[in-house]
């Protein structure tokens, strides 16, 4: 069809009365001028089907098609359709010039390599919207996998404008690196055992974004934002970011709050010390230690802040030169650090009070007085 409009030109060009010697260089203005007007017209058509594919998929009921076709793959994706068009005009556009049609050929081709891998990047970032904040093992999964296949995007769109530039076959290019897999190795290595790293913590299910983690070796105390191949970021809760490689939580030790966030409530454990000498039993030989404890494990019980079928038990320990130690187990259902430490101070200070209508006295150590 090129050649035909070509021939068309030619004749119309001659049939005005222009000269033949100016003929040639016309139709190539005509045809270079014709070409980007195709050019442009099916990037306009492509880019007007962008609102049309964005109404059928959310017509849908699936989540994936949203995060894979939204605006931003499309846009990318639109702006390759006028270089394949131009791509495919070239050689009857300069059949005459086969130096300038290779040139412009291949900065074509580069262009559309470029273009390309950039649309598939930017496909693979959209399953990023499809994060609702918890991510199970094998979401973990899919994002350490799309973090290799962008660098291998990248890799291979390296090795062909290479091989387009140098005009070499693409699979000569990576058999010639096999020699370099050694300084390829090097290079990676960081990428290598973050993606090692990252994989034993999600099959092990040992970390996941929205978990809150202590490593005390990078004065991280918070709550997981990102896992990348080479970094886990961890907002501390005075809104810092720290950054913690995944090697490092995997060869060093750090601590995982999920297990306490998971459960409906929080354990708590205090203790409060008796005076020995303030232990007696009454008339019916019960010791009013023993009421004590069984009055506090009924109060706790009964109050609303505490798991009231969780484990509760209030028992006394081995004695210590500073006095009796009863400790006080239960679980609370508030798990907020305020709330929480607030809940426990009411109970403990309920529990000092209690002890003196028991005829039980708090151990306190007095420091020793000195005579003259």
């Amino acid at each position: 069809m090129m050649n035909q409009i070509t021939h068309f030109v030619e004749n119309v060009l001659a049939g005005a009365g222009l000269s033949m010697d100016y003929v040639p260089v016309v139709r190539y203005v005509v045809l270079i001028v014709l070409t980007a007007l195709l050019a442009w017209l099916a990037g306009w058509l492509s880019k007007r089907c962008i609102p049309i594919v964005t109404r059928l998929t959310q017509k849908t009921e699936a989540r994936w098609d949203d995060a894979i076709f939204n605006s931003r793959v499309l846009r990318s994706a639109c702006q390759i359709v006028p270089a394949i068009v131009v791509w495919m005009l070239l050689p009857s556009v300069f059949f005459e010039y086969p130096t300038v049609h290779e040139v412009l050929a291949r900065l074509t081709a580069i262009y559309i390599t470029v273009m390309t891998v950039r649309t598939l990047i930017a496909c693979a970032d959209s399953f990023r919207l499809l994060d609702t904040g918890r991510r199970s093992s094998r979401q973990q999964y899919l994002y350490s996998f799309i973090g290799v296949l962008k660098i291998v995007l990248i890799f291979v769109a390296v090795i062909i404008v290479v091989s387009i530039i140098v005009d070499k076959d693409p699979t000569t290019l990576l058999a010639g690196l096999g020699a370099a897999s050694a300084i390829l190795m090097l290079a990676f290595q960081d990428t290598i055992k973050g993606l090692v790293a990252g994989i034993r913590l999600t099959s092990n299910e040992m970390v996941s974004v929205g978990d809150r983690i202590t490593v005390p070796s990078a004065g991280a105390d918070g709550i997981v934002e990102e896992i990348t191949l080479t970094t886990v970021k961890v907002r501390c809760f005075d809104n810092t970011i720290v950054t913690v490689s995944p090697q490092a939580l995997v060869d060093g030790s750090f601590q995982n709050w999920k297990g306490m966030t998971q459960k409906t409530g929080r354990k708590a454990a205090r203790k409060v010390y008796v005076d020995f000498r303030s232990i007696t039993a009454d008339d019916d030989g019960v010791v009013n230690l023993t009421r004590y404890r069984q009055h506090m494990e009924q109060w706790l019980k009964e109050h609303p802040a505490v798991i009231a079928d969780a484990f509760i038990m209030v028992h006394q320990l081995d004695a210590t030169p500073t006095g009796l130690p009863v400790e006080f187990v239960f679980w609370l259902k508030e798990q907020d650090v305020l709330t929480y430490e607030h809940a426990i101070s009411e109970i403990m200070e309920h529990a000092y009070a209690e002890a003196p209508h028991f005829g039980l006295v708090i151990y306190q150590q007095f420091p020793e007085q000195t005579t003259k």
